[in-house]
């Protein structure tokens, strides 16, 4: 049996790694969690969060690149800021509803709905 204790103080980090920053840095903690870890429950939840933090990139710069490419257009901001705003409102709510559940359930990984996959 894994210390539930443990679980749950690694998977939150490993999840919560994202409010670091927005940056390479923060998805060092879940590479670190995943590469140190003997727990299966916290090397799926690194994994998710790996995932997540790819999303979070892929997305970012697609927004990036639209409000550069489009951004002297009155219009396109009009619909590109709350965009934006959206999808940073996704990004801390779904980080913080994943601690949640890993505290609330430790023996369960946490999935992120509708996000791409790379591990």
């Amino acid at each position: 049996m894994y210390d539930s204790d443990k679980r749950k103080l690694l998977s939150a980090l490993s999840h919560g790694a994202i409010f670091f920053s927005t940056t390479f840095i923060s998805v060092g903690l879940p590479i670190a969690l995943l590469i140190i870890s003997d727990d299966p429950v916290v090397k799926d939840n690194a994994k998710e969060s790996i995932n997540f933090h790819f999303n979070v990139w892929l997305y970012g710069t697609i927004l990036a690149a639209l409000f550069f490419l489009l951004g002297w257009l009155v219009l396109p901001l009009v619909i590109l800021l709350p965009l934006a705003g959206l999808g940073y409102l996704l990004h801390w709510g779904l980080t913080i509803f994943a601690i949640i559940k890993v505290l609330d359930n430790p023996d369960t990984p946490f999935r992120y709905p509708l996000i791409f996959r790379v591990f």
